[in-house]
């Protein structure tokens, strides 16, 4: 009866197995976005004619924003053979002549997906899919008005950087009132920020002065970057510097409450999700305002105006800000601005996943494959914590040797539970065995455990990584759930070293564990599956050397 039923519950498991693997083929894999493209309005939200406002501080006129968007429509754009695409080695974009917004913008060196190196991931996109875009212009006495934004001229449709080319600049010309405006888009060989800069040649009779202002708009799609499916989605939405909080999130939720305005010298608004993100950096000896808002089509938005710039008749003037759009790569957004690099978001404990991700860098320039560096930071962070874990498996060796001793005054006092709590601590009092002694260097390891949790989720270098066989991406799910099998076994192997605990539904509900983690880990990425795995082999050696050590010298000592 013993044989049937187990060959019954593998039979069920094959089969369970087979439609996990059938789902995953079917509905596991991301979508491909479909080419066509269905362009929208650009009613852009443009910010108000900065108001003059003292500072806090006393030093002088700060341009204020309006708390309320603007509401007026502005013309269609352009249809999207008339767009001007762009071309460096790692960024390929579309600007719209209508206002000189990036509504398009794909990053060649990141895949879509794994297995179409063709299709690169797209981070910027007008369609009836998806809004998120970069918007910038000139307000005030600048091109760009609620009645109607400026259709720049371009001498060209098509610019691509060249072979032995650095550097590459685009001009777009619009002129207006005897006053001629130059939005000048400047790229680089390998970078992933470009300059947009704003000539003004005044040869009006008239002074001139207008406000820069640079804004991110997005619709409340999903994240397109991300690839998780256990519930814990890394953070969708805005985020903004200030003197006081370099890293401060302002999530859509917040934006549905109220709009948020506040005025910054220097600083960058941001708008994050998995892997990758956007940011405007202003000048940083600037004095900017910062608004956040939610526009009459539901996008939301997160800008900045700055400082109002003043050219004379006959006189020129300009204006600048950085856009980033790409990875969170952590050295190259510090290198842009203070506290960019915050946006790698590893949550409260990043004080700790900072050197954790530092360690793991430097393991992989040694190694040069992440699957194995994870496997090496593993075998690190658990020699760092060899004391904390043998005190713990030391004090769960002991347990299991007065096992039999526990058993027998549960027999002999029975249902009496205060009898049987104060026979278990004169027990523990004579044996030398701390109750508490197995808990507490867990709880000490858990913060490191989740710090790497999270270095290992947000870290765009994880992306797309190989390790080896059939892992062939560290940072979504084991196509075939091998990794997480194995977790559940190890995890089984660890119980059966630790005492049984006293009380039978406890003991039943241990039992159950590794296969409810099991299932839980099917659709972690594989990496941290991996390290899961690492770290239970190492424990299961370091646990089974310890209780062996432990049940010999209890063996001599009868």
């Amino acid at each position: 009866m013993d044989i049937k039923r187990s060959i019954l519950l593998v039979a069920l498991a094959v089969v369970a197995y087979l439609m996990v693997l059938q789902w995953n083929q079917d509905y596991g894999q991301t979508a491909i976005p479909d080419e066509t493209r269905l362009e929208q309005s650009s009613a852009a939200q443009l910010p108000s004619v900065p108001a003059t406002a003292s500072n806090e501080n006393g030093q002088g006129d700060i341009p204020a924003v309006s708390s309320e968007p603007m509401a007026s429509a502005v013309p269609e754009t352009q249809a999207s053979s008339q767009l001007i695409h762009v071309r460096t080695d790692v960024l390929d974009l579309a600007i719209d002549p209508r206002g000189g917004d990036i509504v398009d913008l794909r990053l060649p060196e990141f895949p879509r997906r794994q297995d179409r190196p063709d299709v690169p991931f797209q981070l910027f996109e007008r369609s009836g899919e998806r809004t998120y875009e970069a918007q910038s212009g000139l307000i005030g006495d600048g091109p760009d008005k609620a009645s109607g934004r400026p259709l720049y001229r371009s001498a060209q449709q098509q610019y691509q950087l060249g072979e032995n080319q650095d550097q590459l600049v685009v001009d777009l010309n619009y002129s207006e009132d005897g006053i001629e405006y130059t939005k000048r888009f400047t790229f680089k060989r390998g970078d992933y920020d470009l300059g947009v800069r704003y000539l003004i040649n005044n040869q009006s009779e008239k002074p001139w002065t207008g406000h820069m202002f640079g804004q991110l708009k997005r619709d409340d799609s999903k994240d397109p970057s991300s690839s998780t499916a256990t519930g814990t989605a890394t953070y969708l939405g805005a985020a903004l510097w200030t003197k006081d909080e370099p890293y401060t999130k302002v999530s859509m939720g917040d934006m549905d409450d109220k709009s948020l305005k506040k005025t910054v010298e220097g600083g960058w608004i941001a708008w994050l999700q998995h892997y990758f993100v956007t940011a405007w950096i202003p000048a940083p000896d600037q004095t900017n305002v910062v608004q956040t808002r939610k526009d009459s089509q539901g996008n939301y938005i997160i800008g900045f105006t700055g400082p109002a710039v003043s050219v004379a008749p006959g006189g020129q003037g300009e204006t600048y800000a950085t856009l980033y759009a790409g990875p969170k790569s952590q050295d190259q957004l510090e290198e842009l601005s203070p506290g960019l690099r915050l946006t790698v978001d590893y949550g409260i404990l990043w004080f700790i996943a900072q050197p954790i991700f530092w360690l793991l860098q430097n393991i992989h320039a040694l190694l040069g494959n992440w699957g194995w560096s994870i496997i090496a930071l593993t075998i690190v962070i658990k020699l760092a914590f060899f004391p904390l874990s043998a005190a713990s498996y030391r004090s769960m060796a002991r347990m299991r040797a007065v096992s039999p001793k526990m058993q027998a005054l549960k027999e002999q006092f029975g249902d009496d539970r205060q009898k049987m709590s104060q026979a278990m601590m004169e027990l523990y009092k004579k044996e030398k065995i701390n109750p508490l002694g197995g808990c507490l260097p867990i709880v000490v390891q858990m913060p490191v455990f989740l710090a790497l949790y999270w270095v290992l989720l947000e870290s765009v270098e994880m992306r797309q990584a190989p390790w080896m066989f059939w892992i062939t991406d560290l940072s979504i799910k084991d196509p075939f759930f091998i990794l997480p099998i194995i977790m559940g076994v190890t995890m089984f192997i660890q119980q059966q070293l630790n005492p049984t605990p006293p009380d039978p539904m406890q003991a039943k509900v241990m039992k159950l564990l590794p296969i409810i983690f099991t299932f839980f880990f099917l659709w972690f990425p594989a990496g941290l599956v991996l390290y899961w795995v690492v770290n239970n082999c190492l424990s299961i050696a370091q646990q089974w050397y310890i209780t062996r050590k432990i049940t010999g010298q209890a063996a001599s000592a009868t």
